[in-house]
């Protein structure tokens, strides 16, 4: 089979903020909602395998459905916001949608599943919980899914739900947890499901329920926001010999209920286990250690994630067989809340938590040491819509803004034992208190970013951080050192208490560890020093913990000068120059301002836009900028003096502009390029127009007089969808033709090759080359296309040698939270 032409090379993603929302299959695999897909990510090799996509609304539980010969998992069932259940089939590595079920009325908080056959031949029984009060079963045979049953409760809300089979049966029993404190149990009879017993004994809201099974009985966990987590077993009753021996023994409070079947009538009771008080918040999750069959299909250890920001491992104690707590772990202090759920490996030897901003904390045991527990590499991402990106000049890293307030760093990391290069967030150099909305690099180790906060902030890297890139990356750490000025480089950076900017720290700022303990206090301000950085060595990306704390970057400027909330900025190839625009309604206010990239001054305002500038950008050869616009027009602005002369504070002019008359986009245009050699710009638009325009060159005679006309050098290309981001490869094609990248609004990638031709009329001049798949594809609107600066793939070394490279790298932001990164074969085209 062919190589694809489009592979994905990367997945930058966060897992929502729901407590069902993350599974560990026994296959090794992790399944979890991210915005509105589910993720399928390997945490051995740390990558995302693949990504699903069929909701149209948040995902909120995901669920493998094991098997009982604890062999891997061949099914997924999902729930989301869109008021759906999915259950997808994976076949050889590859999954496909199998039956949707629809019916519920409100979002989807909870699902579970099993086998209605021990073989799982005849199909599966789904339980699902929603935010309609009710709680549905369903029967999928063959592609086919039938409604059982609908339980309804009134005005309650059930948070989890639980499947498992009655021992030494194959009927079913259900648990359900919810806003009323109680857990309720239904057992099926008749094909119908029936209320057997409510479980009493939780203060406030049941938040999560799972059932184990253990030397032949079933145990069910409950946690809830009391902060205990209650341990329940279900067993078959014997039947009563009445000797007068057990009258004076201590028996607990058994409730018992009875099942029929094959003609026959069993007694089940009901016992309160355990009570595990540990936590001291809000416990939202339990997991059972996954049963393998040299244990018998017994489990012996339950999982607890609580918002206290802790995970606690509890066991029974073999001589008296007490539940007591075997492991802690987890954060102490830092600025995020707790964990909204937990899981752990098939093997017990990995333990996964997902807090409330979406990161996922691993943890590996030590094989010689049971009870020692230590952070492991997991893979991160943005948890709200990523708005902006943006590669280093170098093309070695990829830095990305969102609504989440943060802009992150990926990078390939380099292993000396492995031959497979994986990308990592290794540094968050901003965490703000405004949802980012865009940022330009300024050279290789400096940025600038705009939010909603009308400021701009100008970021540079500190020694720190250089060191731990080269470490991770495998970059020679002298070459980085030259290429930044290295002189009065600060060690790291904090951020002061209830304030937004980043604050230099310098060797001389840090604090040794254990000050306090030995000196005691010399004042207040010793007691609460604001910097809580500590320089780190990294040799592997660093966990969450860690890059919220100690991989900020000090920030070196502010900009003042837009009276609105930061909406897009460009930066040119020779760093002397930032442009900025902000959101605008007025044409006063729509007025792009250039800014030295030296000294920070504000040079200029070229005042010409009615309404808001939505992008631009810089030619490669840094002559002209260009502005498109909310008002369907674009501007190009020339930089005055020879093309060649560096000026210190270079000045631009208006050398072109389209009108309502004679702008042929009809919608607002949302994105524009430049190709590699500065003669000829591309626009994308609303209207699902791609239009190149051109050819721009040197005015004839020096100076021009004013505005000289540049009109549309292609056929109009209608890809079929709001096109929402375009961006041209700064590699020819080996036909020297244009690649070019054009996302869309429903989340597609498209590839086109266009050439010029002296009668574009025909159409000839587009080809279409390729395009993103189902899987490859964001789930929502595709915000920022970029092409890595030069050919080749980041962390493979330099590939751009005398041979010309066939891969070329895409990196792409999406509305779904996602950063993607792709490799496109050009020599496929």
């Amino acid at each position: 089979m062919a190589a694809p032409l489009i592979e994905t090379c990367y997945v930058a993603c966060c897992a929502n903020r729901t407590p069902n929302v993350l599974s560990w299959g026994r296959s090794g695999l992790i399944a979890f909602g991210t915005c509105n897909s589910v993720a399928v990510y390997d945490p051995q090799e740390i990558v995302i395998v693949t990504v699903l996509n069929g909701h149209t609304g948040r995902v909120n539980t995901v669920q493998w459905v094991h098997r009982d010969d604890y062999g891997p998992e061949t099914e997924l069932v999902s729930g989301g916001c869109d008021n759906r259940i999915i259950v997808w089939k994976a076949r050889d590595g590859t999954f496909s949608q199998s039956v949707q079920c629809c019916g519920h009325n409100g979002p989807v908080c909870a699902v579970d599943s099993i086998h209605l056959d021990p073989d799982g031949s005849s199909g599966l029984l789904i339980a699902s919980a929603a935010s309609d009060s009710t709680v549905k079963l369903w029967v999928t045979r063959d592609d086919e899914v039938d409604c059982l049953q609908t339980i309804s409760f009134g005005s309650g809300f059930m948070m989890d739900v639980s499947l498992t089979l009655l021992p030494g049966s194959r009927v079913p029993i259900l648990a359900c947890g919810g806003n009323d404190s109680k857990v309720y149990l239904y057992v099926q009879r008749d094909g119908k499901f029936e209320k057997v017993h409510s479980l009493h004994g939780h203060e406030d809201w049941v938040r999560g329920v799972e059932w184990a099974t253990r030397d032949g009985d079933i145990l069910l966990a409950s946690c809830a926001q009391d902060c205990l987590i209650r341990i329940w077993k279900v067993f078959a009753k014997e039947e009563d010999g009445g000797n007068a021996q057990d009258a004076d023994a201590i028996k607990l409070t058994e409730d018992v209920f009875e099942v029929q079947r094959n003609g026959s009538c069993t007694r089940f009771a009901v016992t309160l286990e355990t009570v595990l008080a540990g936590h001291e918040n809000w416990v939202y999750g339990v997991h059972w250690q996954p049963p393998s069959c040299h244990a018998g299909g017994s489990v012996v250890a339950l999982l607890s994630a609580s918002m206290d920001k802790t995970m606690i491992l509890w066991g029974p104690e073999e001589e008296s067989g007490v539940w007591l707590e075997q492991v802690r772990v987890g954060e102490v202090g830092g600025n995020t809340l707790g964990f909204y759920g937990c899981q752990m490996s098939p093997d017990g030897s990995m333990i996964m938590a997902h807090a409330f901003h979406g990161a996922l904390h691993l943890w590996h045991r030590d094989p010689d040491q049971e009870r020692e527990w230590s952070p492991g590499v997991v893979i991160s991402g943005h948890f709200s819509t990523v708005q902006d990106l943006s590669w280093d000049p170098d093309g070695e890293f990829v830095l990305s803004v969102g609504s989440d307030q943060t802009t992150r760093l990926f990078t390939p990391w380099r292993r000396k034992d492995r031959a497979k290069v994986t990308w990592h967030e290794v540094s968050r150099p901003q965490i703000h208190g405004y949802d980012m909305q865009c940022l330009a690099t300024v050279g290789r180790f400096q940025f600038v970013s705009g939010g909603d906060e009308k400021v701009l902030r100008v970021f540079r890297a500190p020694r720190n951080f250089v060191e731990n890139f080269s470490n991770i990356s495998g970059a020679s750490l002298d070459q980085l050192l030259a290429s930044s000025d290295t002189a009065d480089l600060p060690e790291g950076a904090s951020t002061p208490a209830l304030g937004l900017s980043n604050k230099a720290v310098f060797q001389g700022d840090l604090m040794p560890q254990n000050k306090g303990e030995e000196e005691g206090f010399g004042s207040a301000s010793d007691q609460y020093a604001e910097s809580y950085f500590h320089p780190l060595t990294l040799t592997e990306p660093p966990p969450e913990d860690h890059l919220l704390q100690n991989t900020l970057w000090p920030e070196v400027q502010k900009l003042y000068g837009h009276g609105f909330e930061m909406f897009c900025l460009a930066s040119d190839s020779r760093r002397t120059v930032v442009a900025s625009a902000c959101k605008a309604s007025k044409a006063e206010h729509a007025a792009i301002l250039l800014w030295s990239a030296s000294s920070w001054r504000q040079l200029q305002a070229l005042p010409l836009h009615a309404l808001t500038v939505t992008q631009m950008a810089f030619s490669p050869d840094s002559s002209f900028l260009l502005a498109v616009s909310r008002d369907r027009t674009w501007s190009l602005w020339r930089r005055q003096g020879p093309a060649h002369a560096d000026s210190a504070e270079p000045a631009f002019s208006l050398h072109a502009h389209t009108t309502k008359s004679t702008s042929v986009h009809t919608r607002i245009i949302w994105a524009c390029d430049w190709s590699p050699d500065s003669k000829f710009f591309v626009t994308s638009s609303r209207d699902k127009k791609v239009i190149v325009w051109g050819e721009c060159g040197p005015v004839e005679g020096g100076e021009e007089s004013g505005p000289v006309a540049v009109t549309p050098c292609s056929s109009i290309l209608d890809v079929g969808d709001s096109a929402t981001s375009v961006s041209v490869c700064p590699v020819l094609c080996p036909d020297h033709s244009y690649l070019m990248a054009v996302g869309l609004e429903n989340g597609k990638i498209l590839l086109y090759k266009w050439r010029r031709m002296t009668d574009p009329s025909s159409g000839d001049d587009w080809t279409k080359c390729g395009e993103t798949d189902n899987f490859q594809s964001h789930a929502l609107t595709v915000r920022r296309l970029r092409w890595r600066p030069r050919g080749g793939r980041a962390g493979h070394g330099d590939e751009d040698g005398d041979e010309p490279c066939g891969w070329v790298q895409l990196a792409s932001a999406g509305a779904d939270h996602a950063v993607k990164v792709f490799n496109v074969d050009r020599l496929a085209l």
